[in-house]
């Protein structure tokens, strides 16, 4: 099968960042699905796994990186049960394993859902991460609930792509009033496009907020720089409210901000089900399947901005620039 890899960290304007090759197709065994892949979405894991995989020297074989696909089962192991050969399929994958980017991948029926039928192959591949990402951190980490309906949270950075679905299951599943963070004219737009209620600008984001009315938030997530709002988030969250994130910072924050208000604090991480082949692992396809549901009942949007046509190295070049760039808005998709 063909696939895209590379075998060093090199920057991503370097001929060899990535490089075309053929290996072995897999073949499936367990509870694994062999997918033959149509289209593939890029994430910043994407680039940060490019960047420091191989850094010291060069990989014996390329490393397949990619963690979004839609795609079509084409065979199945031997005590799979969810799926046969032929279900349209879409999934984010396992970080320890090869990736989307491929003609074929393997991957755990656990963390496998049905595609949305009423969405384009690219509109898909465009979903799983940043859908399950949005999900566990707003209903398994920090545990929004029915009770909460009609509380504010803060989703600072709205425009990317797991800001694009928070936004929307915040606005319409949790029935908060949702404030999102922008900074550009076009991202604020996106935002309003999501659902967002009120979008501030996050360069002085105490000020921003308040000034839009909102003494103090109940929810607030970080898509974007634990250290950089840190503070922020402390000052603006309510007593006894609750912060979330997913960024990864550079050195630790001081966690005793939070103790005067009684603020609790939650990681989340998309791979961490599969990584560890947790008891709820199975969590993941039915969190998949919800979605599509709700994508396919028009309740969730799209959040796909940008297809690129072709399985090629040129195209996760230009894919993992724009993503680099920090600029980029919703999700972009290779379609093969």
């Amino acid at each position: 099968m063909k696939a895209i890899g590379f075998r060093q960290s090199l920057p991503i304007t370097e001929t060899d960042s990535f490089i075309e090759f053929d290996t072995d197709k897999p073949v499936p065994s367990g509870r694994q699905l062999l997918v033959k892949i149509a289209a593939a979405s890029v994430n910043p894991v994407d680039y940060k796994v490019r960047r420091n995989s191989a850094k010291d020297q060069p990989l014996p074989a390329p490393k397949i990186i990619g963690w979004d696909a839609y795609g079509v089962v084409e065979a199945v192991g031997d005590t799979a049960s969810l799926f046969q050969p032929g279900d349209a399929v879409y999934y984010a994958g396992d970080i320890r394993k090869p990736g989307s980017n491929a003609e074929y991948q393997l991957v755990d029926e656990r963390i496998v859902g049905k595609a949305p039928q009423r969405l384009s192959p690219a509109e898909a591949a465009a979903i799983p991460l940043t859908a399950l990402t949005a999900w566990e951190l707003l209903f398994d980490r920090m545990g929004i609930g029915e009770r909460d309906k009609g509380k504010t949270i803060l989703i600072i950075g709205g425009a990317g792509g797991v800001g694009s679905i928070a936004i929307q299951l915040a606005k319409k599943i949790a029935g908060l009033t949702v404030i999102a963070t922008a900074s550009r004219p076009e991202s604020a737009e996106w935002c309003r496009k999501m659902g967002a209620d009120v979008v501030v600008d996050h360069a002085n984001l105490v000020e921003a907020v308040r000034a839009a009315g909102f003494q103090n938030i109940d929810f607030i997530v970080d898509l974007v720089d634990l250290i950089r709002y840190w503070e922020p988030m402390a000052e603006l969250i309510v007593p006894q409210g609750r912060i979330g994130s997913i960024s990864d910072p550079a050195e630790g924050v001081d966690i005793r901000k939070l103790k005067g208000k009684s603020v609790s604090f939650h990681w989340e991480l998309m791979f961490t089900r599969a990584s560890f082949e947790t008891p709820d692992m199975q969590a993941q396809h039915e969190i998949l399947t919800k979605v599509a549901a709700l994508l396919d009942e028009g309740t969730l949007l799209p959040t796909l901005t940008e297809t690129l046509p072709g399985l090629t190295a040129a195209n996760f070049k230009k894919a993992h620039q724009q993503l680099e760039s920090g600029r980029t808005i919703g999700k972009i998709v290779v379609q093969y």
